[in-house]
């Protein structure tokens, strides 16, 4: 599929992405005023079929997520999950891929208080798993910048404008020379990465900020949770995580739905366990992918099929 030219679908329509405009004046694009949700989909060349991954799991944080901005939405869950089924298959995806499906404030004239009119887009993009053996191993620097927290902008609703705040921690990270950033909470603990979340390993035992500790209540998160426990046996601790910990940590990674499993090498200087991937990490990342694409018969509840 030729990126520049798939469709997608934007108010019921589906037409060319370089024709899916909305009004400058609108609340999404004066203060990102919208919520949404990225959503991967996996390709089984076995099954030939595209897997949506814990789909039911996105709508609910999705409608959650219009609940909390006070977005006077009319779109049901039916209509999120109908809308992405019709664009994937309009765009013949046989690939792995991504879709952004995000709800705004559209209209003109309207302010960072209006609650309506309300559209959606649902944006399809071509984006293949990567096996951690190819993958960058990330130099994170710890920012200068705090995390947003449950009493300014709730890191719980995934809504755009929140997306500023990993933007100066990720941008000042690459500035200084690093790949990312980690961030701390306003209780000095360590919180995530930029739209990712955050898991280290100590004497073979993962440890990952609570989901009080301000930061998205991920369904990758989740998943490593999960899988973890139940396919390698291996201990889950969710507790608050001091900045020293880092340091002296045997493994580290970065997940979310568009990283998938991402490991960290360096934080603030220290190399992190040997310099790449743990054997944990490892293998986490090969059970996530099992389970995405359909070879992993317990986790087959996950998977919505597009065809």
């Amino acid at each position: 599929m030729d990126n520049n030219n798939r469709l997608i679908w934007l108010g019921g329509k589906m037409i060319p992405v370089g024709q899916a405009t909305i009004n400058v004046l609108s609340p999404t694009s004066q203060f990102g005023l919208n919520v949404f949700e990225g959503i991967r989909c996996y390709w089984s060349d076995q099954e030939q079929q595209l897997y949506a991954f814990r789909l039911d799991d996105h709508y609910k944080r999705l409608q959650q997520s219009i609940k909390l901005m006070r977005i006077k939405s009319h779109y049901s869950t039916a209509d999120f999950q109908q809308g992405l089924i019709d664009i994937v298959k309009a765009n013949n995806y046989r690939e792995d891929i991504a879709v952004r499906q995000t709800v705004f404030v559209d209209g003109l004239g309207g302010t960072w208080n209006s609650c309506e009119p309300v559209n959606m887009f649902i944006a399809p993009i071509a984006k293949s798993f990567v096996p951690i053996e190819q993958k960058k191993g990330q130099r994170c620097q710890v920012s200068s910048w705090e995390r947003i927290s449950d009493r300014n902008l709730s890191p719980r609703a995934k809504v755009g404008a929140n997306y500023i705040n990993s933007r100066m921690a990720y941008l000042e990270a690459v500035q200084n020379g690093y790949d990312t950033a980690l961030i701390l909470n306003n209780q000095g603990k360590v919180a995530e990465g930029p739209g990712s979340c955050f898991f280290m390993v100590r004497d073979n035992v993962l440890y990952t900020p609570p989901v009080t500790a301000s930061v998205l209540e991920s369904i990758t998160r989740d998943t490593i949770i999960r899988i973890a426990q139940e396919v390698l046996g291996i201990k889950t601790v969710e507790r608050d995580i001091d900045r020293t910990e880092l340091y002296i940590c045997d493994e580290a990674f970065l997940c979310g739905s568009a990283m998938e499993i991402t490991h960290v090498v360096d934080i603030d200087g220290y190399t992190i366990g040997n310099g790449t991937f743990g054997p944990i990490t490892h293998k986490l990342s090969e059970i996530y992918h099992q389970a995405t694409t359909g070879q992993l018969q317990a986790y087959k509840n996950w998977l919505t099929p597009i065809y």
